[in-house]
């Protein structure tokens, strides 16, 4: 699984501005440092305003600024994350266009069913059901590989990948470029990293979370409640 910044826009600055706009002010960096991930470091007073804006849920200064990623994860968490829509944009790989060898995400370990939900899995027990070593251990391997065969003699008959794609489990890996407004995606970081979480989606929250945490530091702090 993956996550790339491929793109943003805007900085803590860009926040500070868009909400002191309402008073016909504006703000500059208190300082400027010759190098590292942000262009300057804001005035305590701008930090403080940031502080307020999110702390009061006043939303809209943050959504003057953007990201945009490339993920790549299994099909099952991306049909987790896509449910999260407001302030955010999705384009992913569509199997009607393309027919190349798909890829499968192999857990290093199988999680046990939790005992307590309905739902969710127990992170702090593992369930040794395969043998790497014998068939069994290879059962969900055989899958995919089977998978793969019968997906390629179909295109090779001449099926439309658009119905060939129906035989590819929810394993397989796809790729999609995810963007949104600041304030949108720590809505999403704020759910998916919890523990909560099925542990794969919070695998790309987390990720998503620290490349965010770089490029706007104080805007994230007091969206991500770390203050």
């Amino acid at each position: 699984m993956q996550v790339n910044l491929i793109d943003k826009m805007g900085t803590d600055l860009t926040v500070v501005n868009a909400a002191r706009v309402s008073f016909a002010k504006e703000s500059e960096w208190e300082s400027i440092p010759e190098a590292g991930p942000v262009p300057g470091l804001l005035h305590n007073k701008d930090e403080k305003l940031i502080s307020f804006l999110a702390k009061h849920n006043h939303w809209s200064p943050f959504a003057h600024c953007s990201l945009q990623f490339r993920i790549k994860a299994p099909i099952f968490v991306a049909r987790q994350l896509v449910k999260h829509q407001v302030g955010l944009s999705w384009n992913e790989i569509s199997r009607r266009y393309v027919d190349y060898d798909p890829e499968f995400y192999d857990p290093d370990i199988w999680r046990a069913r939790h005992e307590d939900k309905k739902q969710g899995s127990d992170e702090d027990s593992n369930v040794e059901w395969i043998d790497r070593d014998t068939r069994t251990g290879r059962l969900h391997v055989e899958v995919y590989e089977l998978a793969k065969e019968n997906y390629k003699k179909m295109l090779d008959a001449g099926v439309a990948p658009e119905q060939a794609r129906m035989i590819l489990p929810q394993s397989m890996q796809t790729e999609w470029y995810w963007s949104g407004t600041l304030y949108a995606f720590a809505r999403v970081c704020n759910l998916r990293c919890e523990k909560d979480t099925q542990l794969e989606s919070r695998i790309i929250a987390d990720m998503i979370d620290e490349l965010v945490e770089e490029s706007f530091p104080v805007s994230w702090k007091y969206l991500r409640n770390r203050d």
